[in-house]
């Protein structure tokens, strides 16, 4: 999830794990501790594209990282306050808290985390996308009323658990959506007489009333969009795998660790001779283009056999246009 978002979650966890002892230096702790993991994206200024892009959501958003660092974390932070209430004890227990649960929040976007890290496998529920106002805005409502109450108040620790259980309740509806927009998707290729090799779903951007269903054929990849407040029938746009266009490429490391990223949904585009790996998870920046612009894409570049991969700046202008289609889609078709 987006920053804002782990930074509430981790105040609440640690109002709730410590508030009662500590008052709002829980809060801020927790705060801390809970953008911690996120620390990981600054790999991509040491590091090639791909290299960033595996790290991101590896070692720090793992059950390992948590249990190693929150006795470390909790050392420095008793040192820091200078007292033995809280203890040591109690300060790792935060801490521990505050780091897991961003991972376990974050395992419910569409790229999902390796919280089993090293193991190879990242879950992604993808029932939430990365800001969603409805899961943080009462969120953050809640912990500014808790902040300006008392230190051991009852109205403290109602107020916070308020704020974590509306929160989680909607993550619930989230997943409940998610598995009813999934059977409107499948009763709609079913009804169109679509043959497919595969399905997936997630929620458009900032909001869980308007999902996308990527979903594979033999030679082209579909992509559609289903509101909940639809009336007309689902339809489909296609894209070309253009898988060919990798020819021997396929079989260079650099290109199959790009596949793997993105588990094997990708296009591939040529423009002017030049090719651009597009992660067709992520969906595209236009709802209306005819050539579309993926928001994720790379540009491939071949120097004396030499593979090297660059991301392709997002047009700020495409984006602005693309959430203002998305405010009048989600409305229904």
């Amino acid at each position: 999830m987006d920053s804002l978002t782990q930074i509430v979650l981790g105040a609440a966890v640690g109002e709730a794990v410590l508030g009662k002892k500590a008052g709002n230096k829980a809060m801020l702790y927790g705060a801390i501790a809970g953008t911690i993991p996120d620390l990981d994206t600054f790999s991509s200024f040491f590091t090639d594209t791909i290299t960033a892009t595996e790290i991101h959501r590896g070692f720090t958003h793992s059950i390992l990282f948590s249990l190693f660092f929150a006795p470390i974390l909790g050392w420095l932070i008793f040192k820091i306050e200078k007292n033995n209430i809280p203890s040591i004890k109690d300060w790792s227990y935060l801490v521990f808290w505050s780091l897991f649960t961003h991972p376990l929040l974050d395992a419910h976007t569409t790229w999902g985390t390796q919280l089993f890290w090293p193991l190879d496998l990242r879950i992604a529920y993808k029932n939430i996308f990365v800001i969603d106002p409805l899961y943080t805005l009462p969120f953050i409502i809640f912990l500014l009323i808790t902040f300006f109450q008392k230190k051991g108040s009852p109205k403290r620790k109602r107020y916070n658990q308020l704020g974590i259980i509306i929160s989680s309740i909607y993550m619930m509806f989230t997943i409940g959506i998610k598995i009813y927009t999934y059977q409107i998707f499948l009763k709609s290729l079913k009804e169109n007489h679509i043959d497919y090799i595969n399905i997936e779903t997630k929620p458009a951007p900032f909001t869980s009333f308007l999902w996308t269903a990527n979903i594979e054929t033999e030679k082209n990849y579909l992509i559609a969009n289903y509101s909940i407040f639809d009336t007309q029938k689902i339809k489909y746009k296609s894209y070309p795998k253009n898988h060919h266009y990798l020819k021997n490429l396929s079989d260079n490391e650099t290109i199959k660790r790009l596949i793997k990223i993105t588990k094997g949904w990708y296009t591939i585009t040529n423009k002017h001779d030049q090719l651009y790996f597009n992660d067709l998870r992520f969906g595209v920046l236009s709802l209306e283009e005819k050539e579309p612009t993926f928001a994720f894409s790379y540009k491939i570049s071949n120097k004396n056999n030499i593979i090297s991969i660059t991301e392709v700046p997002k047009n700020k202008k495409q984006a602005k246009k693309l959430l203002s289609d998305l405010w009048i889609r989600i409305w229904g078709n």
